[in-house]
């Protein structure tokens, strides 16, 4: 079987933090993700490729075999459910937090709160085991505006410095998990190209390592 390695990466912050990553691996895109309209870029090897694709589409991706290995946010895993992959390395990159937030002074009495969120699972899960149930309003952006026009009570989103909930009156309330990028990779292609895979692996950890010095 070939030894090729593709791996999904998704616009933006996990792109470029992954990009140094990357070349301490021995790996540098010949594409710029921003202004090329290729979707599967080149690399300096010739048998590794870069597959770019929707931050949520990532695990999909890698679970079903279409790419090896993909770097995905610890949310966006959480809300997938992580089958059928391995998640052998933190890559401590695109840190933040996963929080409910919403008015500072708000109380909801007498009916079920209504949660604004793309993290329908998380938001399921984390309410649950606090013995509450509440009402789900799926949304795809601009969280903040929920609470403002009455939609939603509270929210459940990725807060970094916190500055756009301030911006619109809202505060974080409740931390539910700290939140990087991962390394994750198909099970079944940790098989079958382990030793590839195993030394992508260490030379990533390796990188990680170097991050922090």
């Amino acid at each position: 079987m070939s030894d090729t390695l593709t791996i999904a990466l998704s616009k933006g912050r996990i792109f470029q933090e992954t990009l140094p990553l990357l070349a301490h691996a021995g790996i540098e895109p010949l594409d710029d993700p921003d202004t090329s309209r290729k979707l599967i870029l080149d690399t300096n090897l010739s048998d590794v490729k870069l597959v770019i694709i929707r931050a949520s589409d990532v695990p999909t991706y890698v679970q079903y075999g279409a790419t090896e290995v993909g770097v995905a946010g610890k949310d966006v895993l959480m809300e997938h459910g992580g089958e059928g992959l391995y998640e052998p390395l933190d890559l401590e990159i695109a840190k933040c937090r996963l929080m409910v937030a919403g008015p500072s002074q708000s109380a909801v009495n007498g009916r079920r709160m209504r949660i604004a969120t793309k993290y329908v699972n998380c938001t399921r899960r984390y309410f649950a085991e606090q013995g509450r149930q509440v009402e789900i309003i799926k949304l795809y952006g601009s969280m903040e505006l929920a609470p403002l026009v009455g939609l939603a009570d509270r929210i459940v989103d990725v807060v970094d410095t916190g500055n756009t909930l301030k911006a619109n009156g809202l505060a974080p309330l409740h931390h539910i998990a700290d939140i990087s990028s991962r390394l994750i990779v198909n099970k079944a292609a940790m098989k079958m190209k382990s030793a590839r895979i195993k030394a992508f692996i260490r030379d990533m950890q390796a990188a990680v390592i170097g991050r922090r010095q």
